[in-house]
């Protein structure tokens, strides 16, 4: 139920959809002749999109998700690397036969990187669909594992679940795979602006990762004073993180992180 409602409430809840939205009552009130109102809905409508689709202000929400968790120094070498879904595409992959990378890639390929730099740590894939019903055979631990052996890893090194579709399972499924051991040091791979939810997530099972945040979206808090390339850009990086904050309200008031906004 909770992946339903977390569904359903990130496409509600959609800035470009929500600035596109109250343009149409706009333009609905104005062809009721409810012109004040009508005029005024859209001309917030074009402000808005404006505002956060072609000034830094998209950068913001994105950039203090990014820079909450630094890049860590690693002194020894970890247990393990758990890599999070979200990256393969599971339709497009089979449909176009090989395997379809969207803009997460980086977690797939810091993952392979940090597998050559430790040979002797364990790789770890979690992620299911994302779809309702039956994952079937197409996830993307399957598809991940099928292109880093394509890449020269061994199989047998390779571990893997299937079934998870949110963060809150990828941090309950993992643990319940890897019975993690103390003293054991797990790296957790995935894109920075999701990092803070992600260790919310496996703190609140009781697992203690060591956070490696990878495909960043902005130069940070530090430099913010960057326009995007187009409305598109913008308006994509605000999108992604209002998922994000959502995600953290969504979690913390469900018990499925202990903090609102985890920190190192």
């Amino acid at each position: 139920m909770f992946f339903v409602i977390s569904k359903l409430i990130g496409l509600a809840t959609t800035p470009s959809t929500l600035f596109m939205l109250i343009g149409v009552l706009g333009v609905v009130l104005l062809t009721l002749r409810r012109r004040r109102k009508g005029i005024a809905l859209c001309t917030t409508s074009i402000l808005l999109t404006l505002a956060f689709g072609l000034t830094p202000l998209a950068n913001v929400p994105q950039a203090i998700l990014e820079d909450r968790f630094p890049q860590p120094v690693i002194a020894e070498p970890p247990t393990g690397i758990i890599m999070l879904g979200g990256p393969v595409d599971v339709d497009l992959s089979p449909a176009r036969h090989t395997t379809i990378i969207d803009s997460a890639a980086e977690r797939v390929t810091e993952t392979a990187v940090l597998a050559v730099r430790y040979p002797q740590a364990r790789v770890f894939l979690s992620g299911g669909t994302g779809h309702f019903g039956d994952p079937g055979a197409n996830t993307e631990s399957a598809l991940t594992k099928a292109l880093f052996v394509n890449l020269g890893i061994p199989a047998e090194r390779i571990e893997m679940e299937e079934k998870s579709r949110t963060t809150a399972e990828n941090a309950r499924y993992s643990l319940e795979a890897l019975k993690p051991r103390p003293g054991e040091r797990w790296l957790l791979v995935t894109s920075a602006a999701h990092m803070p939810r992600s260790v919310g997530a496996f703190r609140a099972v009781g697992f203690d990762v060591i956070p490696y945040p990878v495909g960043y979206r902005t130069f940070g808090l530090s430099r913010l004073f960057v326009f995007p390339d187009s409305v598109s850009n913008g308006l994509g990086l605000v999108d992604a993180a209002t998922h994000e904050w959502i995600g953290l309200l969504g979690y913390w008031l469900s018990g499925k992180s202990k903090t609102l906004f985890p920190a190192p």
